[in-house]
């Protein structure tokens, strides 16, 4: 064979072998990515800097979106109260929520992609004469509020369920409401995140109220996913997407359009 025939045929052989692993590694990364088998379902909840209903903004509306552009795959989006969003999570009604914290009830039926941390405080109105979490709890007369089904770290996870025996907890659907009923008077302590600081200013709370340590460390928020509607592969497909967008710096640059860099960088490092 003359050499050039034979360099011609060493040259093919190499494309083909090079074009093969080209598309092996595209197949193999469209593989990794979920099935848009059918239009998926994802509800928000109204909360502060999570999601605002008013300005349609917020953090978990910013991580949805980029998921939802990454994994290619259509989206119907609604508002919920975090209640219904709980129950239709768990009967595979709805595919997606944000946002949500685990414990052993939830894990029963639903999944988790991790993609924020952050501490729960007790705000408590300067009135209401106490400095700690056990001073207001020993007093009979302070009232408590919380959002409809919400859960949050032990030490204040404990002192709600106290607080509920001796029907001391008032219950509504949102924190709207709950910051309302705060600077009426209606109730003295309610538990925050650093998401909802903005609400605080706006209910012009700053001046009545102070927040308390509760002596829990910080809590993992992230991406709730049906079990029920989404098998355990298609799980792991979409809990790598929030990933990826951790490792890539893309979480850290969402926190950031709403808190100082510090804040920003302990909330996505976990």
């Amino acid at each position: 064979m003359k050499k050039s025939t034979l360099l011609l045929s060493r040259w093919l052989g190499s494309a083909v072998v090079l074009g093969a692993l080209i598309l092996h590694g595209t197949t193999t990364l469209a593989a990794d990515l979920p099935t848009c088998s059918r239009t998926f379902t994802l509800a928000y909840h109204d909360h502060g800097m999570l999601y605002a209903k008013a300005t349609d903004q917020g953090i978990d509306r910013d991580v949805a979106i980029e998921m939802i552009k990454r994994s290619g795959c259509k989206f119907e989006v609604s508002l919920m109260p975090r209640s219904r969003i709980w129950l239709w999570i768990e009967s595979g009604q709805l595919d997606f929520s944000m946002s949500g914290i685990t414990n052993e009830a939830r894990d029963k039926y639903a999944s988790f992609a991790w993609y924020l941390y952050n501490k729960y405080y007790f705000m408590v109105r300067e009135d209401a004469g106490t400095t700690s979490l056990a001073e207001f709890e020993k007093n009979p007369r302070l009232q408590i509020g919380a959002v409809r089904s919400f859960r949050y770290s032990k030490n204040l996870n404990d002192m709600v369920d106290r607080l509920t025996a001796q029907r001391r907890m008032t219950e509504v659907p949102d924190h709207e409401q709950l910051l309302n009923m705060m600077r009426l008077n209606r109730i003295q302590g309610m538990i925050i995140e650093p998401f909802n600081y903005s609400q605080v200013q706006s209910r012009e709370l700053n001046n009545l109220t102070r927040i308390m340590e509760s002596g829990d460390p910080p809590i993992l928020h992230g991406l709730i996913m049906s079990k029920k509607s989404l098998p355990e592969v298609e799980l792991q497909k979409w809990r790598a997407i929030i990933d990826g967008m951790r490792k890539d710096g893309t979480l850290l640059q969402i926190m950031r359009k709403y808190f100082d860099p510090d804040l920003a960088k302990s909330m996505v490092t976990f």
